[in-house]
């Protein structure tokens, strides 16, 4: 008899525990914060694997070559863009 008694513990204790967790979690602000808590716990356990080897697109960036004719007209040329289309709107 002792033995079935000591098994419907775990089962009682896994009962509880849900339902105080539903119960704390029925609230709109400790749903919130418990998604903080996750979303803050996977990052430090798991971490982005591709955080320091992300390379960003740009390959001429900030440095452009001196002999390379086609991109200094271009940046001699500046946003002409805008100012055609601020033109236009104005007439």
């Amino acid at each position: 008899m002792s033995q079935t008694t000591t098994s419907f513990k775990p089962w009682v204790i896994v009962g509880l525990g849900t339902s105080a967790t539903a119960v704390w979690l029925s609230s709109k602000h400790n749903r919130i914060r418990a998604k903080c808590w996750v979303r803050n716990f996977t990052r430090k356990v798991m971490p982005d694997p591709c955080y320091k080897t992300k390379v960003l697109p740009v390959e001429k960036g900030g440095h452009p070559n001196p002999y390379d004719h086609e991109d200094s007209k271009m940046v001699s040329e500046g946003s002409v863009y805008g100012v055609h289309y601020f033109n236009e709107k104005k007439q």
